[in-house]
């Protein structure tokens, strides 16, 4: 069994669900590599995605999700972006420009790594061109980005 690392950060997420933290648990770390639940209880569920903590409250339905707060899911690959975007976004919401609400009204952004480059590329045509491009996708497409910039 491969040994997952943990990141031992002074902060991690915590997140309050409404009777669902178990399940999200799951849900997640069936989506992510190097994850696993490592406990959970009527109140707690506690687990890693990618090695990094996070919690889970069953903490009822006072509080809900909203796009204030999201996870940003750096991808290197289309192939990444497809997968991420596909398994997340199943029974939730696919929003623009690479955001969609999972099922659970978690916030997630599914976003390939050249489209820092792209945005913030010296030359400002190239890089307004990347970002009308963007603007008019949800699942972003490194292909269609990279056209754009390149106004090909």
């Amino acid at each position: 069994m491969k040994k997952i690392s943990v990141h031992e950060d002074k902060i991690a997420p915590f997140l309050w669900f409404d009777g669902q933290a178990e399940a999200a648990a799951r849900f997640y770390t069936a989506i992510f590599a190097e994850s696993k639940i490592l406990s959970s209880g009527p109140m707690v569920t506690t687990f890693l995605l990618e090695g990094r903590r996070f919690m889970a409250l069953n903490g009822g339905p006072q509080f809900k999700f909203n796009e204030a707060i999201s996870f940003l899911v750096h991808c290197a690959t289309q192939r990444e972006v497809d997968y991420y975007w596909t398994k997340l976004s199943r029974g939730g919401e696919k929003g623009q420009c690479g955001w969609l609400k999972d099922k659970f009204g978690v916030s997630w952004q599914i976003v390939p790594d050249i489209l820092g480059e792209l945005l913030g590329d010296a030359d400002e045509e190239k890089s307004n061109r990347a970002m009308q491009a963007m603007l008019t996708m949800k699942k972003l497409d490194i292909r269609r980005l990279k056209q754009a910039a390149t106004g090909r």
